[in-house]
């Protein structure tokens, strides 16, 4: 009887470590699982919730920000090139002259061959940003230029090319291969959820101008259905993202075509715009122009960002956009901080023309390598214009 009585326990225990070894397995399946949501996802922010986050913001203003030593967002980031004396002397720049936030790219590449070291990086980039009152905006993936990243050294940069050297994230092989989309689905996960609740962060824009299709540059390498394969992937990855509950808003911005009527809107436009928390998009044009998108994007009644801006041959200026910007309450992040590696002082269509020095008008950037502006009048002005809102 009392051997009976024992094999009934062991029956029992052995039961019970199965049921449980079961759970952790589905729940390791489920992390695999592209559809799959956590019980944790939390809703799309209402227009009270995104207005009352906003609310506890400065006016938002920075640049897209790539130290001048990296040629692109993995040598940014990898151990073998991450600079942080770098990265804190150019912060101390920004802090200088007024601003208090960047727009920052990561790469899923550098999540797959070394996370623990990219999140360890990421934490250092935070100390320092942090150290400066500056708050960055993470941005995960992107569609712009090379469409064949790979880690390890980074090619240096073509003679006066613009970008020369910037890689999209996810690449192509990897876009194409629905199979790889579940190591996607870790990386935005993971990366989003060891920093979720992390007040030294901004936000998470989930996709940098994802139907770009690369113009000049890469267009002959392009696939066709590139915008067709990264719809349903970027509203997968806005899940993903909110799956594990962030605190930090999520985004993914308009780059291009006309907002005015919701109604003649393309599907991939109204699906980001319904699936960002706060809206966020992208202005080289006139002032006219800016504002007009201004305008149009105020029907929606949340929180508005200006991820890319300031092209100064197209009349994109911080002259021309700031006071507006300030005006109507919009977050204002131009595009390049200090010329380097990316060469983005040279204008888009260096890919087509042939350019042997520097352009009399820089395309972007904001100061030279050794840290003086290349127009103290632009950083004198945007000094003057975040005075008052960095002193509350």
């Amino acid at each position: 009887m009392k051997r009976l009585s024992f094999i009934l326990t062991l029956i029992m225990v052995s039961m019970l470590f199965s049921c449980k070894n079961s759970k952790e397995d589905s729940k390791e399946v489920a992390l695999n699982t592209n559809d799959t949501i956590s019980e944790n996802t939390r809703a799309i922010w209402s227009q009270e919730e995104a207005n009352a986050w906003y609310a506890k913001q400065p006016w938002l203003v920075g640049a897209n920000f790539n130290p001048s030593n990296a040629i692109n967002q993995l040598e940014m980031w990898q151990e073998e090139s991450f600079d942080p004396e770098r990265i804190d002397e150019e912060l101390g720049w920004a802090e200088d002259i007024g601003m208090n936030t960047m727009r920052v790219y990561l790469h899923d590449l550098l999540h797959k061959s070394d996370k623990e070291g990219l999140y360890n990086r990421m934490n250092e980039f935070l100390k320092i940003a942090d150290s400066h009152g500056i708050k960055p905006l993470f941005v995960l993936f992107d569609s712009c230029w090379d469409p064949f990243p790979k880690v390890g050294e980074q090619r240096a940069p073509k003679p006066h090319v613009h970008n020369s050297g910037w890689v999209q994230s996810p690449g192509q092989e990897v876009l194409k291969d629905s199979t790889q989309y579940g190591r996607l689905e870790l990386y935005v996960k993971e990366t989003i959820g060891a920093f979720r609740t992390d007040d030294r962060i901004l936000g998470w824009d989930i996709w940098n101008e994802p139907d770009n299709m690369t113009g000049p540059s890469y267009e002959a390498i392009e696939i066709p259905n590139k915008a067709e394969l990264i719809m349903p992937l970027l509203e997968k990855a806005f899940g993903w993202a909110r799956s594990v509950n962030p605190k930090q808003p999520l985004t993914s911005g308009l780059w291009t075509g006309d907002w005015s009527d919701p109604k003649t809107m393309s599907p991939f436009h109204k699906m980001q715009l319904e699936q960002s928390d706060i809206i966020t998009f992208h202005n080289y044009d006139v002032p006219a122009d800016f504002e007009k998108d201004i305008k149009n994007l105020q029907r929606y009644g949340k929180p508005i960002l200006c991820t890319e801006y300031m092209a100064r041959p197209n009349g994109s200026t911080f002259e021309g956009f700031l006071p507006i910007a300030k005006k109507y309450n919009v977050g204002m992040y131009n595009w390049g901080f200090v010329d380097g590696k990316s060469q983005t002082k040279y204008p888009w269509d260096s890919w087509t023309k042939t350019y042997t020095s520097e352009p009399k008008e820089w395309f972007h950037e904001i100061f030279h390598t050794d840290g003086t502006p290349y127009r103290k009048a632009e950083t004198d002005l945007i000094t003057d214009l975040t005075s008052e809102v960095n002193a509350k």
